[in-house]
């Protein structure tokens, strides 16, 4: 690192001072590039890159203060990615694909965050993008988001079910190609979280706790640590614990769900698309699916931020309820990794109502007046 002295041109006695990169610090260049050799790519393959991943996994004390027993969590926040989800890991890859296969435009069935991500990499890739989404059950931070990067959004009735069984058949008859998770390269990206949590803890954490939707992530999760473990870069794999709402549970029905409903809308999803992975990878890690209730996937929403600091949607919280549901099943001095899948930007409305706390207004702007406010 090199410190260099900046003087204004009129040489006046005060300098700021600028800090430079060393010429051996390499800048982040997203998935693609950082984990090339891991991942279906060729020299032909075009990269459409927003330099997504590299995202931070952050000690979470007071949730690891509940847990006790010496464990230590941290989360896996994924909201920091370019458009604000773990859905741009799947999109780098499934866009880049589908531009060296020439394809012009893309569709994909979303909840919100799918929507987003897809929009913003086909955009930036040159093509369309269509986005089926169920009317009336989309946040929207995630729409205006979708709207904005300039994707065609069709609100059909139903729910996110019925929305991906219109955009699987359009894939099938019309020119456009599928961006769902039911799309391989869209794993291929998101197995490369896993690779980043193993890159910075050194070794694969005793658990994996994580949100279940479409259950795309937790299967991608499995694929990474697998790769990892079978090239010798962990000596272990973790429990994946899957935590679904408990409004949208299929998994813990054993069967799909006709009519889903909770308010972490990334989750309400009645009939995975990844069905069969998912339940590999519980099984082949010897992990458990649980639900948990709106009620306490809004108390971990809530303690995220007020404790920790980290504000995430409330679909991602479930992972943490989860976590706290079952707490009594960690091991003493495990690590546990809690995924956190998308930014709390995403969905204002639900922060602003379900907050411990609320404005205080028609205040006078007067010392007086705001100190009293106050308690002072």
């Amino acid at each position: 690192m090199t410190v260099q002295p900046l003087t204004s041109p009129s040489s006046v006695s005060h300098a700021a001072t600028v800090i430079t990169p060393s010429s051996d610090v390499k800048p982040w260049a997203g998935l693609i590039e950082t984990y090339r050799p891991y991942l279906p790519v060729s020299e032909k393959t075009p990269v459409v890159t927003l330099l997504e991943g590299n995202t931070p996994l952050i000690p979470v004390p007071y949730i690891s203060q509940q847990v006790g027993k010496g464990v230590k969590v941290f989360v896996k926040y994924d909201g920091l990615n370019p458009t604000g989800s773990f859905k741009d890991r799947g999109m780098t890859m499934a866009i880049s694909k589908a531009k060296e296969d020439g394809a012009k435009a893309v569709i994909c069935a979303s909840t919100g965050n799918t929507s987003a991500a897809a929009a913003a990499y086909a955009r930036r890739a040159g093509m369309r993008a269509f986005v089926i989404i169920p009317d009336g059950y989309v946040a929207l931070g995630k729409l205006a988001q979708a709207l904005l990067y300039g994707a065609e959004v069709i609100a059909v009735e139903g729910n996110f079910d019925d929305a991906l069984t219109v955009v699987k058949q359009m894939a099938e008859n019309y020119p456009v190609t599928l961006v769902n998770s039911v799309n391989p390269y869209r794993l291929e990206g998101q197995k490369t979280a896993a690779f980043e949590v193993v890159d910075v803890l050194g070794n694969a954490p005793d658990w994996l706790c994580i949100p279940v939707g479409n259950a795309g992530n937790i299967s991608a999760y499995w694929m990474g640590f697998c790769q990892y473990h079978s090239l010798g870069k962990t000596d272990k794999l973790p429990k994946m614990m899957g935590f679904q709402a408990a409004g949208a549970a299929p998994f813990i029905a054993g069967q799909p769900v006709a009519k889903p409903e909770t308010l972490a809308t990334a989750i309400r999803i009645g009939n995975p698309a990844n069905w069969d992975k998912a339940w590999g990878a519980k099984d082949a890690s010897q992990g458990e699916f649980n639900a948990v209730t709106d009620e306490e996937i809004l108390k971990a929403y809530r303690l995220l931020a007020a404790h920790e600091g980290v504000f995430c949607e409330p679909a991602s919280a479930a992972s943490v309820a989860g976590l706290l549901k079952v707490k009594e099943q960690v091991p003493a001095e495990s690590t546990v990794v809690c995924v956190l899948t998308g930014n709390g930007l995403k969905d204002p409305d639900c922060a602003i109502e379900h907050s411990n706390n609320q404005v205080i207004s028609g205040i006078q702007p007067e010392l007086s007046k705001v100190a009293q406010v106050m308690g002072f």
